[in-house]
């Protein structure tokens, strides 16, 4: 949970958006959230990343919300000046805007206008998949590589990257804390 605190701490703080959803199934991450000033949309039962983006995407187009970005809750190092760069590359509708994870799998933050301009799916692999969707619809694409963004706490490695990194997440604070760089080494 605290890497999603880090998350939602920095996309609170940003300015531009109308509003901030969390799509969830966690009742902890659902007061988190409401703590924090967001909407919690509840999932009912956990399907997975691709479908809890798939229903708040449905439900921004209810609402008439003509653009969506979706933020993964485990890049902690995430700034609010890449979310402004993400933002402003973004462009205009039809379009999408994708930021790879850092081995160019994943897909760590897609931006969508309209919401439902084209189906998502994530997974260990959907970078790739998510750029041909993009150019077989015609979206305009943008692909910025931004590092908070791109370290997506996966896997042991991923956990010892963020180690590396200079701490200013509460995230990085409790690995320091629970001493998780010599654990990892030892095992």
């Amino acid at each position: 949970m605290t890497m999603f605190e880090d998350v939602l701490s920095t996309v609170m703080a940003v300015q531009e958006f109308e509003c901030v959803m969390v799509a969830t199934v966690c009742p902890i991450a659902g007061r988190i959230g409401k703590r924090h000033g967001a909407s919690v949309l509840s999932t009912s039962q956990d399907e997975g990343q691709t479908a809890a983006v798939a229903l708040v995407a449905k439900t921004l187009s209810v609402d008439g919300i003509d653009s969506m970005l979706m933020l993964p809750s485990d890049v902690p190092l995430v700034t609010l000046e890449e979310i402004r760069t993400v933002l402003e590359a973004h462009g205009n509708t039809p379009s999408m805007t994708i930021v790879p994870a850092r081995d160019e799998q994943g897909s760590n933050c897609i931006a969508l206008s309209p919401p439902t301009a084209a189906p998502l799916r994530f997974g260990s692999n959907s970078y790739f998949p998510h750029l041909e969707t993009a150019r077989k619809l015609g979206l305009e694409l943008h692909t910025p590589k931004l590092p908070g963004i791109g370290l997506d706490i996966d896997t042991p490695e991923d956990l010892l990257e963020l180690c590396r990194q200079p701490i200013r997440t509460r995230a990085q604070e409790y690995l320091q804390k629970i001493r998780i760089i010599e654990r990892l080494n030892n095992a």
